[in-house]
């Protein structure tokens, strides 16, 4: 299937801004990982960092438990 995309030139291509999206995305979930780890070795429980994040300590401990 081919598909012709007709873009204004005033405004940023979707295709552009959507790929953005999807690398900071990325970016972000990579610092999230890393923030919760280095959370966690400095003694916090999941409930503390799930509440800073606005998700329940079950999700937190099934997205990153193997890291302790």
């Amino acid at each position: 299937m081919e598909t012709t995309f007709d873009f204004d030139d005033d405004e940023p291509s979707p295709v552009a801004q959507l790929a953005a999206i999807a690398e900071a995305k990325t970016a972000l979930a990579r610092e999230e990982s890393a923030a919760v780890r280095h959370a966690r070795l400095h003694g916090m429980s999941w409930a503390e960092i799930g509440l800073l994040l606005g998700v329940s300590k079950q999700a937190l401990h099934k997205r990153f438990g193997k890291m302790g």
